[in-house]
């Protein structure tokens, strides 16, 4: 028989890959349910630098196809999707 997280997964796996998103994000603040606002300032911040950045084309993007390569050379080929 399943267990209740096994079950809850199963369940949340079938849902579209926004919902799937929006579900990861909820779960994940209801592990530090108290907001610094001072870090979360900065992160803002830091979110909408990186943006500019991004807009107006100073940073070199690379294909995640890229990274996954990178990290199943630096792990031996152990890393999955």
């Amino acid at each position: 028989m399943a267990t209740p997280v096994e079950d809850l997964f199963r369940r949340a796996s079938y849902l579209d890959q926004n919902d799937r998103a929006t579900l990861a994000g909820l779960l994940l603040d209801s592990l530090e349910p108290e907001v610094d606002k001072d870090i979360e300032s900065a992160w803002l911040g830091e979110i909408e630098r990186r943006i500019q950045d991004l807009d107006a084309g100073d940073v070199d993007l690379v294909p995640w196809e890229d990274i996954k390569e990178k990290l199943k050379k630096i792990s031996g080929g152990q890393n999955s999707d």
